[in-house]
Formats: structure tokens, sequence, C-alpha cells
């Protein structure tokens, strides 16, 4: 941030945070207003991240938004190894006709956005002035069960799920229902996703099963 300062202040930057430095919500859907008390690492390095972007644009007039992202899933996601979050894990699994474990009874809600959606609102992020300095929600209109999600996966790839219980290091970090109130950044944008779960799967699984190899 320094550097931009310093050499290039007209710089406009789009951060992608994360609804990870919400923690368990307290309430639904979850808005800009909810306490941010993450509850992994991920959640605090992104929380601190968001307050210098914001500072610089208060004190130094800098062109600075965080976009909060929910689960985003979408051709080119970064399947490999497990950090990525559980979309991505079922993902690869499925599409390699592995046995798909859902941790709880699979009830857990979440909220999606389609790759196309979320790079539209950068877009929108970007060129929008009236946004700059602040921090905004994306998310759906839908909301699925982890289990619904599974489900709608299972249309498109070939392969089992069960549910099992959740393990002790899982358990402790989860925050079990979660979806976001995007309506800040719809009212400043206008944005609004467009992509269904149902179109964006199969839209995602048909890339992946051309391209597996190049991907893990």
């Amino acid at each position: 941030m320094e550097s931009c300062r310093k050499n290039n202040p007209g710089v406009k930057i789009i951060y992608a945070s994360t609804r990870q430095l919400y923690g368990k919500p307290q309430y639904l859907p979850v808005d800009e207003n909810h306490p941010q008390i993450p509850v992994d690492v991920n959640g605090v390095n992104k929380l601190a991240a968001e307050k210098y972007y914001t500072l610089y644009s208060e004190v130094y007039g800098m062109q600075c938004v965080s976009l909060r992202l929910t689960n985003t899933y979408g051709p080119r996601q970064h399947l490999r190894g497990n950090k990525q979050g559980f979309a991505g894990i079922f993902l690869r699994m499925a599409i390699d006709g592995k046995v798909v474990k859902i941790f709880g009874d699979g009830s857990q809600r979440r909220d999606f956005n389609h790759i196309d959606d979320v790079v539209d609102a950068f877009l929108l992020a970007t060129f929008n002035s009236n946004v700059y300095g602040g921090v905004y929600n994306l998310g759906s209109r839908e909301v699925f069960s982890l289990l619904e999600f599974v489900q709608v996966l299972n249309r498109y790839c070939d392969f089992k799920y069960e549910l099992v219980p959740f393990p002790k290091e899982h358990k402790v970090i989860d925050i079990g229902d979660y979806y976001s109130d995007f309506s800040l950044f719809h009212s400043k944008t206008g944005w609004d996703p467009k992509v269904s779960l149902e179109d964006g799967m199969e839209n995602t699984i048909e890339y992946f099963k051309r391209y597996a190899k190049l991907y893990w």
C-alpha cells in the first residue's frame, strides 16, 4: 500500500475478502453490520487486510474496495489440495468418482456464487466510484443445504455420498448456517447474480471433465 501511495496513488484496488471474517452468524442473512468474529486464521488475515485498504482510502483518498466473497466456484477453480473450501473438495471428489463425505447431517445452509457473477462484481466495483473505501458482501438469492448442493452435483457426476460425524478439528470451527445479505452492494452498483447453481454446476463439471488432468 505504501508503494502504491507513493508511486501510483490513482490505482484502483479491489480486494477479494471473505465471509469467514464474520465467524458463526448471530443472525441471517448476514449483512455488513454483523459482528466480525473470525474462527480461523484465514478470517483473521482477511479482516486485517480489509482494515489496511479502508484506512488508506480514508486517510489518503485511495480507491480501494473490499468484496466479501461467499462460496465461489466455477471453471479454472483451484482444486488441488483441501485448503480452498468444501465446494472445491466436493467437486474434485465427485469428478474422480470418489465418495463425498458430508460432515454432520448435511443441513448446514450456504449461498454460492459462480465465478462469472463474481467477475462482474469486481468490474462493477472497479468502475463505480461511489463504492471506494467500502466493504461489501457478495451472495446469492438461492440458499442450499450442503446435502442439496451435493445432490445437484450428483446430477452431473457419477459418485456416492454419505453423512459422517464431524471430526473434532472441523467441529470447533464449523459456523453452521451462513448466507449473505448483498443488498448494500446491489444498491450501489445494481449487481445481482445471474447464474443459478444448477446451470453453474453443469458448466463447471463440463469444464473440469475436459481439463481435470491440468488441475490435479
